[in-house]
């Protein structure tokens, strides 16, 4: 067997099992097929761009990537593959940390919370506090966080 013919397609083949039938659909219909792949690969662009922009600040940037990744595995074969590997990371991640000591949960989330305060605080420094803040936080900011 040559290399070839053991690749698998780069895009889902249009009989490919769905759930959805409305996508099952579309990708049957030869006119309907390229216009599918073209919103799901730049939609997908769009969240994983916008996602990996916002991995440094405090909010759900990666959370945002794996969506886009979601999104582009609906069509596209190494897109899927990779949203698996990530979700087998995330597990084994997430079994780790269940099978730690309490002492090292703690110290898990402290240093989780550590970072994104610190993230948080470069990011004000740099930008300045914002104005919409109470007055009262917005002084504590300046005065006692050093922003």
């Amino acid at each position: 067997m040559t290399d070839a013919e053991t690749r698998r397609p780069f895009f889902r083949t249009a009989d490919d099992h769905d759930e959805w039938e409305w996508r099952r659909r579309l990708r049957a219909n030869p006119t309907t097929r390229p216009v599918l792949r073209s919103v799901v690969a730049v939609l997908g662009l769009v969240l994983v761009l916008g996602g990996l922009a916002l991995v440094p600040l405090p909010g759900p940037g990666w959370l945002i990537v794996i969506i886009g990744l979601a999104v582009w595995a609906s069509e596209i074969e190494p897109a899927s593959d990779l949203l698996e590997w990530v979700k087998r990371q995330v597990r084994r991640w997430e079994e780790w940390v269940r099978a730690q000591s309490h002492v090292v949960k703690a110290l898990v989330g402290v240093g989780t919370f550590l970072f994104v305060a610190g993230v948080l605080w470069v990011t004000l420094r740099l930008t300045g506090v914002p104005g919409f803040l109470p007055d009262a936080l917005e002084g504590w900011l300046q005065d006692t966080a050093g922003l």
